[in-house]
């Protein structure tokens, strides 16, 4: 039990201190796709740039795996064996044909399941990091919750159709930009090509990522394809360009690599990272010197219309005695698009690494244990019984 409220308290505070205010700016007629639905968001601020009927709920076919990846990275350790079971051998759909009973560290998986969009593997995955499919599915639905995903339900890892399964644009962007902040899945998203070793045959596997982006955009370095008869094409796809890091994501979209470039395009030329406010630079009007820098995508008419307005910690406070003194509150035409610290002139905090508000530390992560994934599993059967709903 005490392991179970530790994890959870991980969890909300980790809520508390990493998500950042999403907002959406509707882009001009100059810019259409042929999806039914379609977000275009900056990396770095969360800003959702273009929005195409963003908030419809969608069925998203494999698109599903960048949660899995999340969580599974979050809170799995990554150099575990990983063994096959009956329900993940031979699974449905795309594969990366693992036999039953065999083994393969989550690390490789996650890179067979990303890359060639393996059904088997994402079950896998989720058998060992959530202790069922069905306890897994309750941890990405509570990091959905956690990361702002609003009109969002997962019912499986692996994106198979299912009732009820269901996403929207501006909610998937928002979780390519949250998983995007972790190096692990960076790494695993951007690569073209990964071997592994194999136990069954003399040879390695060979997986070449099915992200044509990635060939074919400058700068691309993510995310994941997919596809059902009923979802259709859907796509998400980042690239990165002059130190900004953009992604789009598409649903129903017949020609979405077309539209993923001109959409990338349209993000890269209207909406360049500003620097708002550099680290160590002092505050107006006050004695105290931003705690971090501060970027946002704006366009030329948004310039110079940002305001700030300084929230002092109180002087017992803990954050206070941290040497924190405060937060500095930035509002681009009115409207808040953020936070940082404020200190004081020369305090000794100014010279910590500075870290954006969405890195990922290895050793901070949350990995649950034998108990917390049955755990999971308890609670769903039990929601399952006495409410009828699995979520």
């Amino acid at each position: 039990m005490k392991s179970w409220v530790s994890f959870w308290m991980a969890g909300i505070l980790s809520a508390a201190v990493l998500i950042w205010p999403f907002t959406v700016q509707a882009a001009p007629p100059s810019v259409s796709t042929n999806a039914e639905t379609a977000a275009l968001i900056d990396v770095t601020s969360g800003r959702i740039l273009y929005s195409k009927q963003g908030d419809k709920p969608m069925r998203i076919a494999s698109l599903t795996k960048i949660m899995t990846a999340i969580v599974a990275i979050e809170h799995g350790n990554l150099s575990d064996k990983v063994r096959v079971s009956k329900n993940a051998f031979g699974k449905e759909g795309s594969s990366i044909y693992l036999k039953l009973d065999e083994e393969m560290s989550l690390n490789n998986l996650l890179y067979g399941m990303m890359l060639r969009s393996g059904n088997d593997a994402a079950t896998a995955i989720a058998e060992h990091v959530g202790g069922t499919v069905e306890g897994f599915a309750y941890m990405m639905n509570e990091k959905a919750r956690m990361i702002g995903m609003e009109r969002t339900t997962f019912k499986n890892p692996h994106g198979l159709d299912a009732d009820g399964h269901l996403s929207t644009a501006n909610d998937m962007a928002k979780l390519a930009a949250y998983a995007l902040h972790n190096p692990v899945f960076q790494e695993i998203v951007k690569t073209k090509v990964k071997k592994a070793p194999n136990p069954n045959d003399p040879w390695d596997y060979t997986w070449l990522n099915k992200n044509k982006m990635l060939n074919m955009y400058d700068g691309a370095d993510g995310v994941k394809t997919g596809y059902t008869k009923t979802a259709k094409r859907c796509l998400v796809s980042s690239a990165t360009r002059n130190g900004q890091q953009l992604a789009v994501v598409t649903l129903n979209d017949g020609d979405d690599w077309a539209d993923h470039a001109k959409l990338l395009d349209y993000g890269f030329q209207n909406y360049p990272l500003q620097k708002v406010i550099g680290k160590g630079d002092p505050v107006e009007g006050t004695e105290y010197v931003a705690g971090t820098t501060f970027m946002y995508p704006v366009l030329d008419s948004e310039k110079g219309q940002f305001t700030s307005k300084v929230q002092l910690n109180a002087a017992n406070s803990i954050n206070n005695r941290l040497g924190e003194a405060g937060k500095l509150q930035l509002s681009l035409s009115g409207k808040p698009i953020g936070s940082i610290p404020v200190y004081t002139k020369g305090s000794p905090r100014l010279k910590l690494p500075e870290r954006p508000a969405f890195t990922f530390n290895q050793s901070d992560k949350p990995v649950v244990g034998f108990a917390d994934k049955w755990l999971y599993t308890i609670q769903f059967l039990v929601r399952v019984l006495f409410t009828g709903r699995s979520v």
